[in-house]
């Protein structure tokens, strides 16, 4: 039986745990394939798992490199999901590009220019 993970964001961690996940790698062909335009807005309520389809982008774009400086391989995590049968020049783009997060969680400043200085540090 799956378990539900309700303590993590990552979507390394809910598919080694083999938890439920709702494919919605789907969105990775919509957004690589440009039919969307240049940028992506999402607006859904507090849990409604932005972050953890944020983390998902993150693994699937990304270029990761271990401890040691080799190439991550992050296929594993996308075995069985929609996204592979997405055609070769899609899934040609998993693990190839530099990803930059950040985070404004922590960015509850009183006023934007506290705000501004928060985000610099």
């Amino acid at each position: 039986m799956e378990k539900i993970a309700t303590d993590t964001y990552s979507f390394e961690r809910i598919r080694e745990a083999n938890a439920v996940y709702v494919d919605k790698t789907a969105i990775l062909k919509i957004l690589a394939d440009g039919s969307i335009g240049t940028q992506f807005f999402v607006a859904r309520p507090r849990r409604f798992g932005k972050t953890l389809a944020l983390s998902m982008l993150r693994t699937f774009f990304e270029k990761e490199y271990d401890y040691d400086g080799n190439v991550v391989d992050n296929r594993q995590y996308f075995e069985g999901k929609k996204i592979m049968g997405a055609g070769e020049r899609i899934l040609s783009m998993m693990g190839r590009y530099p990803v930059i997060k950040l985070s404004l969680k922590s960015a509850k400043q009183p006023d934007f220019r506290a705000s501004v200085l928060r985000l610099r540090d």
